[in-house]
């Protein structure tokens, strides 16, 4: 699926990038050739010029009011220049009569007085010519006219009428080789077409990378998708397998049994285990709802000024109800503010922050339960709560910003190196033949889901704040949570 994916995601990348070096091709080509069209029309516009400046004008039998264009004379000195430029002269009588020409063979065209410029072409033995509009794409010719029989020659061609007063002398047509034009346009084809080529081929192989580092996350967030539906399942299953067990063997002894005293303090310990394990199920399922609605987004809780200290102070007094079975000694250190601070505003709300009150007990009661668990008989568990003031730059400014860091320490078993990374992952346990003591009887049977860490880290993400864990495996663990005074908006 994944690479069914990746794979459209170039094949639409390559796609859209192709049609859009296409798109620039054809602008760069357009230009370029309307370019070379106006190059050569200015050319032989400019010819025109000069050789019209040249003419020798006499008059006719000595008449003031009647002249004629002395061709010898006129076009005598221009013939070389233009067949430098490959540009071919001709020379028409007032009637059209071919008169003076450069070119080796007539071409046979009518005249067309056409200051502007335009593209003809004719083929050996046609008496007619067909013009094209410009531009116009062609092969490449040689300067001569019909090099090979029945070959096409285009030319490029202005014609200018000259005239004295009112009478008109003749005409002089100006051409140049179409494939002034053609040539370079080929060319110009080629290098686009080879450039856009080799584009595509990067941009496919680009593309391909590209698609494959966006598809990373979605990968892993599915790989993450099916490991937590297979732990949720095994999670789910075990409870509901137990539940069902203990079912079937009540209502095997009731049918095998008759009610006696001893019989019924059975029943009512097995129904104690399914309540049990029915309590268990329940939690597992709103602590995956818990953390749906974290992921989701959609959680609607509301925020309101939290004094950390009386918090921690209610939370730390439920745990101490389980302290004297374990004899550990479980503490809450309060720092005090500097003398320095005098506000009695702000001494008054020293530990006071912006949060939800529920999840904040849940997210504490966790990680003290988690400490107290993994402790040993005789061990100790610290909790502190201390308001650190902060010096952060934001766009340049300067501005303080006041956070309330709580730590919760222990003396139990410790973490593995290794498994520090994945700690906070759902379902995640350590070994427990790497975490369990000998005469241990805090972590003698562990019963969690897995899900109090992943569960601490949310709440802690949701309100903006951030949770470390260091750990010595042997000697205890310390979390460290710290939370923004004030939620940024």
């Amino acid at each position: 699926m994944f690479q069914a994916t990746r794979r459209r995601l170039a094949i639409w990348y390559t796609a859209v990038t192709a049609v859009l070096l296409l798109l620039f091709a054809s602008g760069v080509y357009l230009y370029v050739r309307s370019t070379l069209i106006e190059r050569i029309d200015d050319t032989l516009n400019h010819v025109v010029e000069i050789v019209e400046r040249s003419l020798v004008i006499e008059p006719i039998n000595n008449h003031a009011d009647r002249f004629r264009i002395n061709v010898e004379a006129s076009f005598r000195n221009n013939t070389g220049t233009v067949e430098d430029d490959h540009i071919d002269l001709e020379w028409f009588s007032s009637t059209g009569k071919l008169l003076w020409s450069t070119l080796s063979e007539p071409l046979n065209i009518p005249i067309h007085g056409d200051r502007t410029g335009e593209t003809v072409r004719v083929i050996k033995g046609e008496s007619e010519n067909s013009k094209f509009p410009t531009p116009h794409s062609s092969l490449p010719t040689p300067h001569s006219p019909f090099p090979t029989p029945h070959s096409p020659l285009l030319l490029r061609q202005v014609t200018q009428r000259v005239e004295v007063g009112r009478q008109v002398l003749g005409y002089l047509r100006v051409s140049h080789p179409w494939f002034e034009v053609t040539k370079p346009s080929r060319q110009l084809i080629f290098d686009l077409a080879l450039g856009i080529g080799l584009m595509v081929l990067s941009v496919g192989a680009s593309g391909w990378f590209l698609s494959g580092k966006a598809m990373e996350p979605v990968d892993e967030s599915y790989q993450r998708l099916k490991q937590f539906t297979a732990d949720a399942s095994h999670e789910l299953r075990s409870p509901i397998t137990l539940i069902q067990t203990n079912v079937q063997v009540a209502l095997a002894d009731l049918d095998l049994t008759e009610a006696e005293a001893t019989t019924s303090l059975q029943y009512r310990q097995q129904l104690k285990v399914v309540e049990r394990l029915t309590q268990r199920l329940g939690k597992l399922v709103n602590d995956l709802l818990f953390l749906a609605r974290q992921d989701s987004g959609i959680s609607k809780d509301t925020f309101s000024a939290c004094p950390m200290d009386a918090l921690l102070m209610e939370v730390v007094g439920e745990q101490q109800l389980l302290v004297p079975e374990k004899e550990i000694a479980l503490s809450l250190d309060l720092v005090d503010p500097p003398a320095s601070e005098t506000s009695p505003e702000l001494l008054e709300n020293w530990f006071t922050l912006v949060g939800n009150w529920d999840q904040l007990v849940r997210l504490f009661t966790n990680l003290i339960a988690n400490a107290l668990h993994y402790s040993s008989a005789g061990g100790r568990v610290k909790v502190e709560l201390a308001r650190i003031e902060g010096i952060n730059r934001v766009s340049g400014l300067r501005y303080t910003s006041a956070q309330l860091q709580v730590k919760v320490s222990d003396t139990g078993v410790g973490i593995p190196t290794e498994a520090l990374p994945r700690l906070f992952d759902r379902f995640y346990r350590v070994d427990p033949s790497r975490t369990h003591t000998t005469g241990n009887t805090a972590t003698g049977s562990a019963t969690g889901s897995g899900l109090g860490l992943a569960i601490a880290q949310a709440i802690v993400e949701h309100h903006q704040g951030h949770i470390q864990v260091e750990s010595t495996l042997g000697k205890g663990t310390t979390f460290t949570v710290t939370l923004p005074i004030t939620l940024e908006s």
